[in-house]
């Protein structure tokens, strides 16, 4: 009868040790399972090397894991991946000089705002010189023209400028004009109209008037205004009744790309400044107050780009060089990471 509680336990033992073994295994599989689905860490900047391609829009598209960029002088819109690799996303007729970009992702389709300033010589004309006013909608996974939409001819006589765009949650599309006082509406069937023209945007000849442009959530629009460092809410029920939202103490003269954070965080970029500030607000943008700033090297931030997990990305599009005609042309540009202090 001893020997049935010694065989019991003979054959207990080995149990016992097994089963730190099996744990210790299990773990050691969730780990590596866990690093495999790990996202890589997002990049503190990605530099790439396109000779005179001088990009003024950027958006970080998830889905293809890569930056899209636009090309004052190239015409194009360029994907930039992680680790600095330049390929041609989209080149067409349409695009003279790209420059705003607006990444609708939810309906799959990339917005560009179209201009001619005189940079691309390949497609620039004296039909198009300060007259163009477009916006491209592009496919966004094969880079296909879905189309293409006038908007300087809804005011021909009048120099216009394609700059920035904003997209509503019913897909309508607004656009600045720099040279016009005019914020553009074009809805999703490509009908376009004046949503606001206003003396109050003008801007002295040969300087930029309305440029950044965001949407909140709430139903209205921000919009800055470079030459004067302004920042404007302009009600969709009701636009004529528009305010200047209250900046005292700050300096926003520059203001180009905007990214709205969340609904009270925006960030703007001012190019001229060589900076991105943080701005906050109380009271639903009557007022915006100082909450950070991202100082850049002397090259021009131009746009903003969110992307999972970080404040953002801003672009160093170098075009103060290519307004000075700088030589030989800038050929490495960067993108990076927002850090606020």
């Amino acid at each position: 009868m001893p020997a049935r509680p010694f065989l019991t336990a003979a054959f207990r033992a080995p149990a016992r040790r097994l089963a730190p073994l099996a744990g210790l295994l299990a773990l050691a599989a969730c780990s590596k399972n866990d690093i495999a689905l790990a996202p890589p860490e997002a990049p503190e900047t990605v530099v790439f090397t396109k000779s005179a391609v001088y990009p003024e829009g950027v958006q970080y598209d998830a889905a293809g894991s890569r930056f899209l960029v636009s090309s004052q002088t190239a015409g194009t819109v360029g994907a930039v991946a992680d680790n600095g690799t330049y390929t041609e996303f989209a080149t067409d007729a349409a695009l003279v000089s790209s420059i705003g970009l607006n990444l609708d992702a939810g309906r799959n389709r990339l917005l560009v705002a179209v201009s001619d300033p005189g940079y691309n010589t390949a497609r620039t004309s004296a039909a198009t010189l300060r007259k163009l006013a477009r916006l491209a909608i592009f496919n966004r996974d094969n880079g296909q023209l879905v189309r293409s939409v006038d908007l300087g001819a809804l005011l021909p006589a009048l120099n216009h400028f394609a700059n920035d765009i904003a997209v509503d949650a019913q897909g309508n599309a607004y656009v600045t004009d720099s040279f016009a006082p005019i914020i553009y509406k074009v809805d999703l069937q490509g009908n376009a109209t004046v949503l606001l023209n206003n003396s109050q945007f003008v801007a002295p000849a040969g300087t930029f008037g309305l440029n950044g442009i965001v949407y909140h959530p709430d139903g209205y629009l921000l919009v800055a205004k470079s030459d004067e460092g302004a920042l404007f809410k302009v009600p969709l029920s009701d636009p004529t009744t528009f305010s200047r939202v209250t900046t005292t103490g700050l300096n926003l003269t520059g203001a180009d790309g905007m990214r709205l954070q969340d609904n009270n965080t925006l960030q703007v970029s001012t190019n001229a400044q060589a900076k991105v500030q943080r701005l906050t607000t109380a009271n639903a943008w009557g007022a915006a107050a100082l909450s950070g700033t991202f100082a850049t090297p002397p090259q021009y931030p131009t746009t903003l780009a969110a992307r999972t997990g970080t404040d953002g990305y801003v672009l160093y599009s170098n075009l103060n060089a290519l307004q000075t005609n700088q030589q030989p042309p800038v050929s490495q540009f960067t993108i990076a990471r927002l850090r606020f202090q």
